[in-house]
């Protein structure tokens, strides 16, 4: 059974999300403000966080933040009942797997976080079977989800890792936006495209010690990881 952190300060909203989602199979460890979140993450070990944006103590994104400090390979989602805009874009900064408005049916969570692990478990399965990749003067060590170059060194996420490598995998070929998406996020919606932008901006600074490295983006069409 997969485990889930939940922080959820609506005690109601927290309890029947809770027993819904311990119906569909799920192991749920619930903290009602950020605080007890956090202190709970580094006691245990979770599959996927669902965390409330609005809490007490400590906010979402500040508890997302922090959690990634402890283990950036965490996939996580946030729950809001604020549609800002700048909201969702901060969400996709931090790395938000997915960004859900309340109110939301719990079937659609359910489904979504269904989805977010088996792409998850896909994508690390694909980078296993792996190892050190040459990109240039780049090497990107698939198995230990870091890219060197000289001095440099990254640690990667695993999404990063399986969207270089799916770059990697077509360089020097146009690729439309909708297969990437459906490849590496496996959905091309708004929040999936916003994210995968966020992702790329990430990726050009990670390779801007090379020049012969570049992602170049065609207006309306898609992306070319041009390695010479």
């Amino acid at each position: 059974m997969k485990r889930i952190l939940l922080a959820e300060d609506d005690l109601d909203f927290g309890n029947i999300l809770k027993q819904y989602l311990e119906i569909s199979s799920y192991t749920i460890t619930w903290a009602k403000d950020g605080k007890e979140a956090l202190e709970l993450f580094k006691k245990d070990t979770f599959n996927i966080c669902v965390f409330d944006v609005m809490m007490p103590k400590m906010d979402g994104f500040t508890l997302a933040e922090k959690v990634i400090d402890y283990n950036p390979e965490i996939p996580f989602i946030f729950l809001t009942a604020r549609k800002l805009k700048e909201d969702k874009i901060k969400g996709l900064k931090l790395g938000a797997d997915d960004y859900i408005v309340k109110p939301f049916e719990a079937d659609e969570l359910v489904l979504r976080l269904n989805n977010i692990l088996k792409r998850t478990e896909k994508a690390s399965a694909q980078l296993q079977q792996s190892d050190t990749i040459k990109i240039s003067n780049y090497s990107f060590d698939t198995k230990r989800l870091e890219l060197t170059c000289n001095d440099y060194k990254k640690q990667l996420t695993q999404k990063e890792g399986e969207l270089i490598l799916f770059l990697f995998n077509h360089k020097n070929q146009l690729l439309k936006r909708e297969d990437i998406l459906k490849a590496v996020w496996e959905n091309d919606d708004f929040f999936s495209g916003r994210s995968m932008d966020v992702f790329i901006s990430r990726l050009r600074k990670y390779f801007k010690l090379d020049p012969s490295i570049s992602i170049e983006s065609i207006r309306n069409v898609g992306l070319e990881f041009k390695v010479s």
